[in-house]
């Protein structure tokens, strides 16, 4: 299955399939970090995308403790992931053209197969922070 998400974002966003997946793991890593409901799904439905999520997120040297979890998901400590998310895909080769399709690419394809909505641009991912049902997914 996460072949063919990777396959999709490629065809979707010009990129070669190893930018994709390089993407892909970048923004799955920094929305884990900011709590999205929608990555906590994915990886139900799909773990080997939390496993691209959480190499990425080691090859990248992202908070993993409980405590940089939480602080990342205050108003400044989202801002700081969503601004290293840029600037990581921007030295992965992205050009603003491609990681501004990267979301829309993810979405589209989440919620064709899956049925997942609510990840079509950047803002998504400063928003929507866990709820108190998503947190029973968690691990303290």
């Amino acid at each position: 299955m996460l072949k063919d998400l990777i396959a999709h974002i490629a065809s979707d966003s010009d990129m070669s399939r190893q930018q994709a997946e390089t993407a892909l793991g970048i923004v799955l890593n920094a929305s884990e970090r900011q709590g999205s409901a929608f990555s906590l799904r994915l990886f139900k439905i799909m773990p080997e995308a939390g496993e691209l999520s959480a190499k990425a997120g080691e090859e990248l040297g992202a908070a993993t403790g409980v405590i940089a979890r939480l602080i990342e998901q205050t108003p400044g400590g989202r801002m700081s992931v969503a601004t290293s998310m840029i600037r990581n895909l921007q030295k992965a080769g992205l050009g603003h053209n491609q990681i501004a399709g990267l979301f829309p690419s993810i979405s589209n394809y989440c919620e064709a197969r899956f049925g997942l909505k609510g990840f079509a641009h950047l803002g998504d991912l400063l928003s929507e922070p866990r709820t108190e049902v998503d947190t029973a997914d968690a691990v303290a």
